[in-house]
């Protein structure tokens, strides 16, 4: 008897692994479709939470940190840059930039320590566009960019403050067009929002898990 229930308790724990395993795979999957901000938020429950609440503490739109972070990651999880070429062709080193927003070493333990958000991980959704919020608040602080130009903020994002003060995109076309690429995310993000946002922002209250 007392083996049998040792059994069960077995298969019990292994469904359950295997379960936990199967929500978290679904969890940091990229939506189906990143095109469509009211079905993205339809898809990734918790998602519209954690970009408002970015929004409401850092001052940027959300429709502007998702715009930023869908340039830098196209919303996955595990996102690394390619490598780099050793003489335009051995594949070399890969930078340090990793997750969702695409943060360096450096700058995410520059995030922590500033916010003292100990134990905040680049591949955590929650966390990422909450550093993005952080660097666009950096950014309004020391380039006097306005929180809702997602174009100029993308510049700086991709820059670096110091760089985008001296200019160094301006002989980037590629950067550019990615800035412009991301302003007009940016702005049908928010379109898109003002249709599903009161039915978002019931949703939550209905269900804050």
């Amino acid at each position: 008897m007392i083996r049998g229930i040792a059994f069960v308790h077995a298969r019990l724990a292994i469904f359950a692994a295997l379960l936990l395993a199967l929500l978290a795979g679904c969890a940091s999957s990229p939506p189906s479709n990143p095109g469509n901000l009211c079905e993205l938020f339809g898809e990734k429950k918790r998602w519209y939470a954690d970009a408002r609440n970015a929004s409401r503490r850092w001052g940027s739109p959300i429709g502007v940190l998702m715009a930023i972070t869908y340039q830098e990651s196209s919303f996955r999880a595990k996102a690394r840059p390619p490598r780099k070429k050793l003489l335009g062709v051995i594949p070399w080193r890969r930078p340090d930039a990793f997750g969702y927003a695409q943060a360096t070493n450096a700058t995410w333990a520059e995030y922590v320590k500033a916010t003292d958000r100990r134990g905040a991980d680049r591949d955590n959704f929650k966390d990422a566009i909450d550093f993005v919020g952080w660097y666009n608040h950096l950014s309004n602080q020391r380039n006097s960019i306005p929180k809702t130009d997602a174009y100029r903020l993308y510049l700086a994002y991709h820059e670096g403050h110091g760089g985008f003060s001296r200019g160094t995109f301006r002989d980037k076309a590629w950067l550019k067009e990615a800035a412009r690429k991301v302003a007009a995310r940016a702005e049908k993000y928010e379109r898109q929002l003002k249709d599903c946002r009161s039915r978002l922002e019931r949703r939550g209250r209905l269900w804050p898990f």
